[in-house]
């Protein structure tokens, strides 16, 4: 489904991405994960084309990113995005953000189009919601209700750049809850984020990155029982153990 090649990426002398090669396979969740500033959400932004490359290349399912001649917005179109602030449209409904991309893009029936919203919905858990609007729906339910407008578009690939971090802490597991039913029902997913919960359950593979760099790759068995990278450990080490200030 993506293939990285020798992926570099530049803000000014910043050297963000390093030399980045992965696969992912059809069906298979990879999360990445690292401290702040590693270099993990800029790597997600270039799958879809958020963030230009400087060098390398980017195939996602057979689609050359970077190729001269991509239509960008039929690219783009096929891979569902979930971002850390959610970016509904305010002033609109629910149901209309999961409806307006497919009446425009895939050229659905406005009935169709409601009708497969309406699923979605119900798939989030949000169908009752369908006609109010995001500034009236929680943290976790806007989230949930961004899944279904991306899922709205039918793409083979997800992305999640830590969909979770804008929220409150009792609102994280309904939002992890629906990425487990996705990646149970084969989607592919690259997700980035910080709850190693759903990384040890969920994930197929983990990737860590650190100063640009995939240091160390591994399922998770393997990822959280024996990391092999130093950094790796010590990053294990330190979200392991509550830091605890005297009062």
């Amino acid at each position: 489904m993506i293939k990285i090649e020798r992926v570099n990426k530049w803000y000014g002398s910043y050297h963000a991405l390093v030399d980045i090669t992965e696969d992912v396979a059809k069906g298979e969740v990879v999360v990445v994960c690292g401290p702040s500033g590693s270099g993990k959400s800029t790597l997600i932004r270039t799958l879809n084309r958020l963030e230009p490359i400087q060098s390398g290349r980017i195939v996602v399912d057979g689609v050359d990113a970077y190729g001269r001649h991509v239509k960008l917005n039929a690219f783009r179109s096929r891979i569902g995005f979930v971002f850390q602030q959610f970016n509904l449209f305010p002033h609109i409904s629910v149901l209309e953000n999961c409806t307006l991309a497919p009446t425009r893009l895939r050229g659905l029936k406005p009935s169709e189009a409601r009708d497969e919203a309406l699923t979605l919905l119900d798939r989030v858990g949000l169908a009752a919601k369908a006609r109010a609007y995001p500034g009236e729906l929680s943290g976790g339910q806007q989230q949930r209700v961004a899944i279904a407008r991306a899922l709205a578009m039918r793409p083979p690939l997800m992305l999640f750049d830590e969909p979770t971090s804008a929220l409150d802490p009792e609102m994280v597991g309904e939002v992890l809850l629906v990425m487990r039913d996705l990646a149970r029902d084969g989607m592919t997913m690259v997700c980035v984020t910080h709850e190693m919960g759903f990384a040890r359950d969920v994930a197929d593979r983990v990737l860590f990155m650190d100063q640009g760099k995939v240091l160390e790759r591994a399922v998770p068995s393997e990822f959280f029982a024996r990391p092999e990278h130093p950094r790796l450990r010590q990053f294990l080490s330190d979200i392991r153990t509550p830091f605890l200030q005297a009062a």
